[in-house]
């Protein structure tokens, strides 16, 4: 059982939502912050605001200092050989269409396609098309277990990369993401993980599963939105041109040509949200504190405890049942609309996502219109648990 001393570091939880206690199911979406991340913000803009790498000033190199070093936390923090294969950007979104920009410009030749699997969030599937690739979707079962021979069989000499999800969003699959990026090298063939849905949740080692691009969102780890990592091997790097021009990611301008800064500034134009970088720095020390094993085994428990609790209750249905997932339940009651449950049960103080997730190709192949997702955090409890499976019981005669 987690410990209160962890819930009372998140100031936000003792927020009362239609005048009762808020119980918030939505970590998925993004996750609420420890203390430590938003004194750490706090603290940026009242002591040490200054624009980094460009100042000779106390202030300036203070700054840039607190930038870098959580540069080489992130470093640690993934397994990445290099603190420069780390990129700072705004989020999984944009570090997903960084490499899509920059590697389309640099490899794609026309009649280009990108395996995916079939679970995608739109982010690992919008960039592609607009970089002009065909997509190959991998097939899954009703499960959510991804076919793995199928996935071999995708791969043609017009393959370019695989960009695939390492925990699924909607359904909770963890995806055997090491394996997957074994069979794409043997074909020659790089991949991209994105990790959005991994990192609050496993330990990542992007060495280990040997992918050439890891991407992930500071929000859905304890940290500040509007700050992610693009994670990159130190040699594809090298080959990609800049995805935005601008400051700091030049060597030389003349109005003749530009060249470009090395690793990783290459990549990092302009002014970046240096506050939010060293409250991330925080989030990761919050997480390395409790233990990412201790996070995932919490999660784990409460997952088993609400999906025991939910196949009781009539007409339920979870879309989402493969072995091992991460904490993630989505469902549907009856033939109620998803977002007629999510609102009743709002006014019960309950907190859940609604809708397709992001991922409408997912809702396809169930043939539904979306789901009601419940998403599982480190301060979440089995108290907060009986009180949404007891809404639920309230609000399922009222839908029926």
């Amino acid at each position: 059982m987690i410990q209160e001393n962890i819930r009372s570091k998140f100031p936000l939880l003792d927020v009362e939502v239609h005048g009762r206690q808020l119980v918030y199911l939505d970590n998925a979406a993004t996750t609420q912050k420890p203390l430590s991340v938003i004194e750490a913000l706090d603290d940026y803009y009242r002591r040490r605001n200054a624009n980094i790498h460009r100042g000779a000033y106390h202030l300036a190199a203070a700054a840039t200092e607190a930038y870098e070093a959580v540069r080489r936390q992130v470093q640690s923090f993934i397994g990445a050989r290099h603190a420069h294969e780390v990129v700072f950007t705004r989020g999984t979104t944009e570090s997903i269409n960084l490499v899509a920009s920059s590697f389309a410009k640099r490899y794609f030749k026309g009649s280009d396609e990108v395996i995916v699997s079939g679970m995608e969030h739109h982010s690992d599937i919008v960039p592609w098309q607009l970089a002009g690739a065909t997509l190959r979707p991998i097939p899954f079962s009703d499960e959510g277990v991804l076919d793995v021979d199928a996935y071999e069989r995708l791969f043609t000499p017009q393959t370019r990369l695989v960009a695939v999800c390492h925990v699924s969003n909607t359904l909770g699959t963890v995806n055997p993401v090491r394996r997957m990026v074994e069979i794409a090298h043997a074909h020659g063939v790089p991949v991209l993980v994105d990790g959005a849905q991994a990192v609050a949740h496993l330990k990542v080692d992007v060495q280990e599963i040997g992918c050439d691009f890891y991407c992930f969102s500071g929000h859905k780890m304890y940290g500040p939105m509007g700050v992610g990592v693009m994670y990159g091997r130190e040699e594809i790097l090298g080959e990609l041109p800049p995805y935005q021009g601008g400051g700091e990611m030049i060597e030389t301008v003349t109005f003749e040509r530009t060249t470009y800064n090395q690793l990783p500034y290459k990549f990092e134009a302009g002014t970046p949200s240096v506050g939010d970088v060293v409250a991330l720095g925080k989030a990761i020390e919050f997480m390395l504190q409790v233990g990412v094993g201790n996070i995932a085994s919490h999660e784990e428990d409460l997952l088993q405890y609400a999906t025991q609790q939910l196949l009781q209750l009539p007409a339920v249905r979870i879309y989402g049942t493969a072995p091992g997932k991460a904490s993630v339940i989505s469902f549907l009651v009856g033939q109620a609309h998803p977002y007629d449950v999510g609102t009743l049960i709002d006014q019960l103080g309950i907190a859940v996502r609604t809708g397709h997730h992001c991922t409408q190709p997912v809702m396809d192949r169930y043939g539904i219109p979306g789901t009601v997702r419940a998403s599982f955090a480190v301060y979440n409890t089995h108290s907060e648990v009986d009180r949404f499976i007891d809404a639920l019981n309230r609000v399922i005669p009222m839908l029926q």
